[in-house]
């Protein structure tokens, strides 16, 4: 369970754009509703979301669906790793690759993985690092691989998830079954609340 509890009311106005929201995604998002306690962070969230790079030429969505599953593990969030590893198969992932993701498997072992796929994880790999920590191989290669547009929409993807994880996290959430039909993802392995001894 979540540490909050939704509101027992919401502005008619954020109960329409949840219900949309929720429609689309076909489940309840509790960190959402949760986030209507503070109508400002709701939407500020949702605009947010609402204008993160989905598909482009330099970042296509593979490569945007790596980051953002590598990014829930870095920053172990079960809800996110839910969420972002949905269908992984139809973004042209595979296990082994959702593997390398977890850090179970090295990224330069799995074969499938381009040099410009590999310099993006790395890259954010030191974003993902508390206190963050860039070495400069890390960013040569992902300069070298991306022109500065396509570098910023790939930091600014890692950061969207760094945001929501760090977010659904500090509420508790926990996943919603996006992804129920995939033992791989381990999501028990990943939970931060951390029951004293």
């Amino acid at each position: 369970m979540s540490y909050l509890d939704p509101p027992a009311r919401m502005p008619v106005l954020l109960r329409v754009f949840l219900w949309m929201v929720e429609r689309r995604m076909g489940k309840s998002l509790l960190a959402n509703r949760i986030l209507t306690w503070y109508p400002k962070a709701f939407l500020g969230s949702g605009i947010m979301e609402g204008l993160v790079a989905h598909d482009e030429p330099e970042v296509p969505r593979r490569l945007l669906g790596l980051v953002r599953i590598h990014t829930s593990f870095l920053v172990s969030c079960p809800f996110c790793i839910d969420l972002n590893s949905r269908e992984f198969e139809h973004k042209g992932i595979t296990e082994q690759e959702i593997r390398a993701l977890q850090g179970k498997v090295p990224l330069v072992d799995v074969p499938s993985l381009t040099d410009g796929e590999r310099a993006a994880l790395r890259y954010v790999e030191c974003m993902c690092r508390t206190p963050v920590e860039f070495t400069t191989e890390a960013v040569a290669n992902a300069k070298k691989h991306f022109s500065p547009r396509g570098f910023v929409i790939l930091t600014s993807t890692c950061a969207q998830v760094n945001f929501w994880t760090r977010l659904i996290q500090s509420f508790g959430v926990p996943p919603a079954g996006f992804s129920a039909e995939c033992p791989i993802l381990d999501l028990e392995a990943y939970t931060t609340l951390k029951k004293k001894p």
